[in-house]
């Protein structure tokens, strides 16, 4: 994952600066509890910056340096944010805390980057021991229907362009993609081509694996660490889970 990011970092808060359907439904979340958050793969801080200009203190943790570069620059920017906001550089099945947090978060595709079972159960059980009593688990996750139900394409897929919030140039980013049914595993080449200011082209390429789940696997998942699933969601305004809902928002609560 780390090294994913690190060559992406640069693109990352331009590619996603659209992405704002979640932040009211976080901001709902932390008006319902008292005490602090945690964003567990907080990254750049979209998530994280967006909680602490309401005035809630939030944790970050990530793994990637790069990726927290780019949060850094951004406190430097908004220095009133600084008391509210803290993180963590590290992986989370490694670091350990006796802090206890009333929301935690697992945003916008972040379970995706942990590929295998004895992972994902070491994560939530960790995610588990620092929930606060009364506290909720959100895990926001892409719903896998619809690409199962796919058909497969060996294509070249335009995905969309930005500008460079940096340097003004004109991205274009493109994707080869191969799903694994059997392991739940999706395998994507981005491919990201730059245009400067000359008309010269340049291109960069960042391989990325991203691990699939479905409802009644995560469940399992969830009960094994000691979760209850609360509520699920087809989208962050609350919509209806169902096969054509595009995200799959699990809401879990401590046994």
């Amino acid at each position: 994952m780390s090294a994913f990011y690190t060559t992406v970092a640069r693109f990352y808060d331009s590619e996603n600066a659209d992405k704002t359907d979640d932040l009211e439904m976080y901001s709902r979340l932390a008006a319902e509890r008292a005490g602090d958050i945690l964003d567990v793969g907080c990254g750049t801080g979209r998530v994280l910056l967006h909680l602490a200009r309401a005035g809630r203190r939030a944790h970050g943790i990530d793994k990637d340096r790069a990726m927290l570069d780019r949060l850094d620059a951004k406190l430097a920017q908004a220095p009133q944010l600084r008391s509210l906001v803290s993180y963590v550089v590290g992986d989370i099945l490694e670091h350990q805390s006796r802090q206890r947090f009333s929301l935690i978060l697992l945003t916008y595709n972040a379970l995706m980057h942990f590929h295998d079972q004895d992972a994902q159960i070491a994560l939530l059980c960790k995610l588990r021991a620092c929930l606060a009593a009364g506290g909720c688990l959100v895990i926001d996750l892409p719903n896998a229907a619809p690409a199962f139900a796919a058909e497969d394409s060996d294509a070249l897929t335009f995905e969309r362009s930005f500008l460079d919030r940096e340097t003004g140039h004109l991205i274009m980013l493109q994707s080869l993609t191969y799903l694994d049914r059997a392991a739940q595993m999706l395998t994507v080449e981005w491919i990201y081509d730059e245009m400067d200011g000359s008309g010269a082209l340049k291109r960069l390429i960042a391989p990325h694996k991203l691990r699939y789940f479905f409802l009644p696997e995560l469940q399992l998942l969830l009960e094994r660490a000691g979760f209850t699933v609360r509520a699920v969601y087809g989208e962050p305004d609350g919509a209806p889970y169902d096969a054509v809902s595009e995200r799959m928002i699990v809401y879990a609560a401590g046994k």
